[in-house]
């Protein structure tokens, strides 16, 4: 697989766990359910960095237009 590939295909997977993790609907009256909410929105904004990451390193001919 070469790197553009390989860039294409890890931003589709995050992009697939942004959206389950948006889908995701915290239930407050659950014990430690706060700290699992935390954790699911740094993963979210770790995830995004990344994506932001991949794409302005990516090709300038490479680049998604969702940027």
């Amino acid at each position: 697989m070469d790197a553009e590939k390989s860039r294409s295909q890890t931003v589709r997977e995050l992009e697939e766990l942004i959206a389950a993790l948006d889908r995701r609907v915290p239930h407050v009256e659950r014990m430690g359910e706060l700290s699992i909410a935390r954790a699911a929105a740094a993963l979210r904004a770790d995830a995004l960095r990344r994506i932001e990451e991949l794409q302005r390193d990516a090709p300038a001919g490479a680049r998604h237009a969702r940027a």
